[in-house]
């Protein structure tokens, strides 16, 4: 229900602020930006989800092997003491269990390709457990707010742009973005759980809250122990290994387990290309109206008027420059991403408005897309809170984004 009223209040706002932009400029322009921009969109939707059926069927395809070979059921015990305390609705032992431990761990390792398969498959047997099919039920509540908060140990992909972008040391928002996502990925799991009223200080959780403290300080050591350029390489190489090791491990239990694994692997990848067609709508339907709310002007002008308060309060007004950023975040993960590189290249990858952007960059994921995408595959139409508690989240994070930035960068025009 919400969706339908964020999509609807998306064009309403535009036709409105378009009408605004007409009386103060006395341009007509911005109604065929806005036009020109749901066409774009759709486009862009297509192709997003043209893109997602070579990535859904090779990793579908996959997990239907590492499923027939009994490795799943592996993993969804071994990682049940913690999923079982966040997801309590879901019965002990069930195999989804380990897919959601496979997107989770893809998350964290900033392996995105990988992720979103990983998390549709785990919605897909989500579903079957959710008695209300059109209704989005609490355990896939919890799994999508913990996708959208977007829990990143390293930061890969933000650290190569600002090597490409000439920064002087690519690697010093590193340990902002941790701060900041994991802000963002905590407060997903206090506010869903409170809301479901799970009980967040059981064993098993605090055991996590160790582990993800421990983690946190081993890659802390490691940024500081090497170079920054070694400190890149490593980080990149290790992704790249740990994504190789799970093919391999896929495979090799197919054949451990004596499956045909070509077999398996073709019934998984037919089931990620119908997964992919399903979810075309949906995205396109998000991706227009958010294309037509940016074309309208509305960001730029909630940007100023944030800036103009700022000043009325006496606040340092550098961080607005890098709202436009914060604000696409949750809309769009490849508008933000471009908004990112252009403030690094309009002020200087180290200045202080691009480097608040690649933090903001790192904090947490698209969530609305998140949403559109794992909701469409599995047809669910009530999203319920989700999407409110995945922006609350979204918003802890920017703002603990925007606090570390000014921590560790204060000094910095």
């Amino acid at each position: 229900m919400l969706l339908n009223y964020i999509f609807i209040a998306f064009f309403l706002l535009a036709f409105a602020f378009g009408l605004l932009e007409v009386v103060l400029s006395g341009e007509w322009n911005v109604f065929s930006t806005m036009v020109d921009a749901t066409f774009v969109q759709a486009k862009n939707g297509f192709e997003i989800a043209l893109y997602l059926t070579g990535v859904l069927a090779l990793w579908l395809g996959l997990m239907r092997i590492a499923e027939r070979a009994g490795l799943i059921d592996k993993l969804a015990k071994a990682s049940a003491p913690v999923l079982g305390c966040l997801f309590p609705s879901v019965p002990k032992g069930h195999p989804v269990m380990g897919n959601i431990f496979m997107n989770i761990s893809a998350n964290i390792l900033g392996l995105d390709n990988a992720a979103t398969p990983l998390g549709i498959e785990a919605m897909e047997k989500l579903q079957t457990l959710n008695k209300r099919k059109e209704e989005i039920s609490d355990a896939m509540i919890m799994f999508l707010a913990l996708n959208a908060s977007g829990l990143t140990l390293i930061p890969t992909s933000i650290m190569a742009f600002r090597m490409q972008a000439g920064a002087a040391n690519p690697t010093d928002i590193f340990i902002p973005i941790l701060i900041a996502t994991a802000a963002s990925t905590l407060t997903a799991i206090w506010v869903i759980g409170l809301k479901q009223r799970i009980n967040l200080f059981q064993r098993p959780l605090l055991l996590l809250y160790l582990v993800m403290v421990t983690l946190a300080a081993l890659v802390l050591f490691a940024w500081k122990y090497f170079s920054q350029e070694q400190f890149a390489q490593i980080s990149s190489a290790v992704s790249s290994l740990l994504l190789f090791s799970i093919i391999t491990l896929f495979i090799f239990s197919g054949w451990k387990a004596r499956i045909n694994v070509y077999e398996a692997f073709i019934d998984g990848a037919k089931e990620g290309f119908h997964t992919a067609v399903g979810i075309i709508p949906y995205l396109v339907a998000i991706l227009v109206a958010i294309g037509v709310f940016r074309a309208s002007g509305a960001m730029d002008y909630l940007s100023e008027g944030i800036r103009w308060l700022a000043e009325v309060l006496g606040w340092d007004t550098r961080f607005v420059d890098g709202l436009p950023t914060i604000l696409m975040k949750p809309l769009s993960g490849s508008g933000a991403r471009g908004l990112m590189v252009d403030a690094m290249q309009t002020y200087g990858a180290d200045s202080f408005v691009g480097r608040l952007c690649c933090t903001v960059q790192g904090c947490s994921d698209t969530t609305f897309y998140v949403v559109a995408v794992y909701l469409g595959a599995v047809g669910i139409k009530k999203s319920r809170y989700v999407l409110g508690a995945s922006l609350f989240a979204d918003l802890i994070g920017a703002i603990v984004a925007i606090l570390v930035t000014y921590l560790f960068f204060a000094s910095v025009n």
